[in-house]
């Protein structure tokens, strides 16, 4: 039986948002991350869409037992598609891969209805910092669309179920990204 592997880009590349054991670092070709929502929730959150010039970061982990129903619920508001043939890791062997995205047609621009979550953008760069340092956090926001949404300020208290604390310069690092793209933060 092929091993199966899913690429996380946004919260799933923070280790410390699930269980996953075999992670790697990966890069997807022919995706770009873009703030979207759905009727499926009330905020803003990242999906991928097709864009043949864009390249992102993320990680492959493996799907224990290949069993895909605790992920699918996780990721319930997205589509999985095969991605094999689109990312690059160190793997000996060539895994089956998956990614999480919402189809076009079913997700709208974030909006000030339905904010992008501060502690969420926290848990996502979180994770990039740590995987891919400084470079690698500047590229996430480099290569991910709809900066222009709001931001709701929900660090004193998260609404994202997976939040976590970060460290004063992890900190820093997220808000003079959001000061130098002029977001709009919402207070609660």
């Amino acid at each position: 039986m092929t091993d199966t592997y899913f690429f996380g880009y946004g919260s799933l590349v923070n280790r410390e948002t699930h269980d996953f054991a075999q992670t790697h670092c990966a890069r997807l070709r022919g995706w770009r991350r873009v703030w979207r929502h759905t009727s499926l929730r009330p905020v803003a959150y990242l999906t991928v869409v097709p864009d043949a010039t864009t390249e992102i970061d993320g990680l492959i982990a493996a799907v224990p037992g290949h069993d895909w129903a605790a992920l699918d619920e996780r990721e319930r508001a997205y589509d999985r598609v095969a991605a094999a043939h689109q990312v690059s890791h160190a793997l000996p062997h060539l895994p089956e891969i998956a990614l999480y995205t919402i189809p076009e047609g079913r997700h709208d621009p974030a909006t000030e209805t339905h904010p992008a979550l501060l502690s969420y953008i926290d848990v996502v760069v979180q994770g990039y910092l740590r995987e891919f340092g400084e470079a690698g956090a500047q590229h996430f926001f480099d290569t991910t669309d709809g900066w222009d949404a709001p931001v709701l300020d929900d660090r004193a208290d998260p609404v994202y179920p997976r939040h976590r604390r970060l460290t004063a310069d992890e900190r820093a690092f997220v808000d003079d990204q959001l000061h130098a793209r002029d977001i709009r933060l919402l207070r609660r």
